[in-house]
């Protein structure tokens, strides 16, 4: 693997370890970011591409003498340069046409597990969408479908833990919908592992070795602090005046918080994780004790 890679959403909890592993193994990677200060000490070690989601010629930029394309970069709620729906599935259209204008060989896509045009939620219906985009494109492919992707440090447990300084975290619902967490750092190892193959998976159900529910995992993030439930109608309308009167600033929108109400499970586990030679660790091991960084 020496063409040059560009990665997406390379300072989210996913790009940040696979940046950081692929620049130990001395593997060109360019990042398309919005503030490169962000990629911390690994921005002196890749190309930077400046742009995001909102800004479509920046993809071209991106894109010249790329040979592999790893899109992680999505966004959970509206943004003020964009919808859910435009900066999933109308971004993701037009980064697939820039990288097939570039000559860009393969296209690796973080979708979500579940994820249909008529789910319940936005970013699943989003993700859907640019899904039959890139399975439907000109390029070699790989679609990696994630239940629920966490790191310790991540946005998810960080909430949760600034929530745990509260008498009893407010939760949405009974929390009774489960889920297979994958700890960041494996999915990474899932990312390196296709790059690396000679005959890499077309898709990679993203699941970790335990199934939770969300108060489960709750608890865990916020060492088994007491859960006080909100019920659903009154979160959404609790959230959503948030939002309002604090636009992007909004510490959890009603759409982040919904994906939480959907159980998300693959029926096979964590048999793709594995297959790709990763043994993926369970959230109790990660979030509750001392972790060593995987070697590159």
């Amino acid at each position: 693997m020496a063409d040059l890679v560009l990665i997406t959403g390379a300072t989210g909890q996913v790009g940040s370890a696979l940046v950081r592993r692929l620049t130990a193994r001395g593997v060109p990677v360019r990042c398309l970011v919005r503030d490169p200060r962000r990629l911390g000490r690994e921005r002196v070690r890749v190309q930077i591409a400046l742009g995001d989601l909102t800004d479509p010629p920046s993809f071209r930029n991106a894109m010249r003498g790329v040979g592999t394309v790893v899109h992680l970069a999505a966004s959970a709620r509206d943004q003020p340069g964009g919808s859910i729906e435009e900066l999933n599935a109308i971004a993701t259209w037009r980064m697939v046409d820039a990288a097939e204008r570039a000559g860009v060989e393969r296209f690796l896509f973080f979708s979500a597990l579940g994820a249909t045009t008529h789910h319940r939620t936005r970013l699943r219906r989003s993700k859907a969408l640019a899904e039959r985009v890139v399975t439907e494109s000109g390029l070699a492919t790989t679609v990696f479908a994630p239940s629920m992707l966490y790191a310790d440090g991540g946005r998810w447990t960080t909430v949760h833990r600034r929530l745990a300084l509260l008498p009893a975290v407010p939760m949405t619902g009974l929390g009774r919908a489960r889920f297979q967490p994958l700890w960041a750092e494996d999915a990474a190892g899932c990312v390196l592992a296709t790059l690396d193959a000679a005959d890499p998976p077309a898709r990679v159900e993203l699941a970790g070795p335990q199934t939770l529910t969300h108060a489960e995992m709750v608890r865990l993030a916020t060492a088994g602090r007491a859960i006080v439930p909100i019920p659903p109608p009154v979160a959404r309308t609790a959230l959503r005046a948030v939002e309002a009167a604090l636009a992007g600033a909004a510490p959890v929108t009603w759409d982040e918080a919904e994906l939480f109400e959907v159980t998300t499970v693959s029926e096979r586990g964590s048999a793709d994780v594995e297959a790709l030679g990763v043994r993926p660790r369970a959230m109790a091991d990660v979030l509750g004790g001392a972790r060593e960084r995987p070697a590159a």
